[in-house]
């Protein structure tokens, strides 16, 4: 569903394969069109929203934090400032928790029928309905994505998810089975209690989604922590969550940074699981601190360096368009993104000069103007970390096939870049880039590529473009990854399990999977007296 509607919205008509585009005249037209685009970006848009909620979310209501500091959160357009925000510290998570433990212990929440509650989390997805647009514009403004892909991709998978798991509310339960003897032998599905999360920038409403879903729906309460970077979506869902007859206490929101908010919440000893999504560094440290506190159930989903393979039957214009997809949707921050393209030799000059023509035709600029398919990076921090690996590429050897720089003077926009004759030990090659830089690796046989692809310390998703059923099962199953898209690409329907192999993180989101995330099993057996049957 998602790979079909975005690409539908963002995908443009090839440019012609002639080798006259690849001419020094065609390279000058890059350039112009770059120029161009710069031009553009200088002028941005009014946002069509206002900031209404900049405070923490404790205990049902807005408060200031607890230091009275704030912090600004910035319009990646050009680095000014949207908004001050609360900024929550260790003492304002313990307040959250406090009122997640009261809520748990105390409130209706975990007592309600799981009926009473899927229908709360039912009104919740039509009151995001209703504020769609609003919700979208902030997500944009925050972050930096397209509207469009806020507005008609991000906002309605966001109610789509919490529809999907107010549908397993009142499915949740146990078993029974036999014993060996006379004995009455069942299983409870019991709610796990203080949940902590810790959620990204770079899709914050979805990862919301996939958190807070399953945790609701178990009868859990939640303390969540959003991103510095993207504040300001959440606390406007959270607003609707309480629209939608949520008691007070259930979810609490803490805007913050990591180093004090997220790390009081990973080692807090009435915090009874913790699940977060970012980085693999950041996620170890979140499993050291559970681990040293009270050693409190963890997920965690993090980074990937997901493998794209052109296979030699492809059809090379629909490759093209794929890879590009994979790679640069959402300006290339994406977990999962397809970040190491593997074309067959048979077909890689020909894929690379195609790829270098569709980035040079990708609509860079402002997020809010209709048919844009790429604003800017979501901060400073992210933007000069994707230039320092541009520049690492080229010193590297690897060929600059297009862009290589930023784009205008102001803000955080990057030329669509892509490298061919990449080889596999080039940082480009091994490390999380995050952004919009594609790397084009030549392979020869299925071997070769399998070996290839699974050489490195991520294995959370690939991509595989074939016409061959065969080839299709054999990377299948060859891949060590959480996820394999045959011929398709981010498709993250709600009832998908997502999450990774080796330090690509534990557990898996969405999906019937993610319930266990939030369940404990307790098994209790009652002695029989002269029982009818066994």
């Amino acid at each position: 569903m998602a790979s079909r509607r975005v690409s539908s919205l963002l995908s443009r008509s090839f440019m012609s394969s002639s080798r006259s585009i690849f001419s020094l005249r065609g390279m000058n037209r890059g350039a112009q069109r770059y120029s161009n685009l710069a031009a553009a970006v200088e002028n941005t848009i009014t946002p069509p929203v206002k900031v209404e909620h900049t405070q923490l979310l404790i205990g049902g209501r807005f408060v200031d934090a607890v230091s009275g500091k704030t912090f600004p959160t910035l319009d990646p357009r050009n680095g000014e400032v949207i908004a001050q925000v609360s900024e929550g510290d260790a003492e304002d998570v313990n307040r959250a928790v406090a009122a997640a433990r009261k809520a748990f212990d105390e409130g209706p929440w975990p007592k309600m029928t799981a009926y009473e509650r899927s229908k709360i989390l039912f009104r919740f997805a039509d009151l995001i309905e209703k504020h769609n647009d609003e919700i979208a514009a902030l997500e944009t403004w925050d972050n930096g994505k397209p509207y469009e892909q806020s507005a008609q991709i991000e906002v309605p998978m966001l109610a789509r998810v919490f529809r999907y798991y107010a549908g397993w509310a009142d499915k949740i339960h146990g078993m029974t089975m036999p014993g060996d003897g006379p004995h009455h032998v069942q299983t409870l599905h019991e709610p796990i209690g203080v949940a902590g999360q810790i959620i990204p920038w770079n899709f914050p409403l979805l990862m919301l989604s996939w958190k807070l879903g399953p945790a609701l729906a178990c009868g859990n309460t939640v303390v969540l922590k959003t991103a510095e970077q993207t504040p300001l979506s959440a606390l406007l869902v959270g607003k609707l969550l309480h629209e939608a007859g949520l008691p007070d206490g259930v979810v609490n929101i803490v805007s913050g940074f990591g180093a004090t908010a997220g790390a009081a919440i990973a080692s807090h000893m009435d915090v009874d699981k913790v699940a977060f999504t970012g980085s693999t560094d950041v996620g170890k440290i979140i499993l050291e601190l559970a681990s040293k506190s009270n050693l409190k159930a963890v997920t965690l989903e993090l980074g990937g360096k997901s493998p794209f393979i052109v296979c030699e039957d492809a059809d090379v214009d629909q490759a093209v368009e794929l890879a590009h997809f994979a790679l640069f949707f959402n300006q290339g921050q994406c977990c999962c993104a397809g970040s190491r393209t593997f074309v067959h030799e048979r077909v890689y000059d020909e894929f690379v000069e195609k790829a270098k023509a569709r980035a040079l035709k990708r609509n860079v600029g402002d997020p809010f103007k209709s048919g844009i398919e790429q604003g800017p990076q979501v901060d400073s921090e992210q933007f000069n970390k994707i230039l320092k690996y541009i520049k690492h590429g080229v010193e590297a050897g690897a060929t600059l096939q297009a862009g290589g720089d930023r784009l205008g003077s102001k803000g955080y926009y990057i030329q669509p870049t892509v490298f061919s004759d990449v080889k596999d030990d080039m940082l480009i090659a091994t490390d999380e880039i995050f952004g919009p830089v594609q790397t084009i690796l030549k392979f020869k046989d299925l071997d070769e590529v399998i070996a290839r692809a699974n050489n490195s310390r991520y294995g959370l998703a690939a991509g595989v473009f074939t016409q061959n059923l065969d080839t299709a099962h054999r990377l299948m199953r060859a891949l060590r990854v959480g996820t394999v898209w045959i011929n398709c690409f981010d498709v993250l329907d709600a009832s998908i399990p997502f999450g990774g192999y080796k330090m690509s993180g534990i557990g898996r989101e969405k999906g019937i999977y993610s319930l266990n995330n939030y369940l404990q099993v307790k098994a209790v057996v009652t002695s029989l007296k002269n029982p009818a049957w066994l």
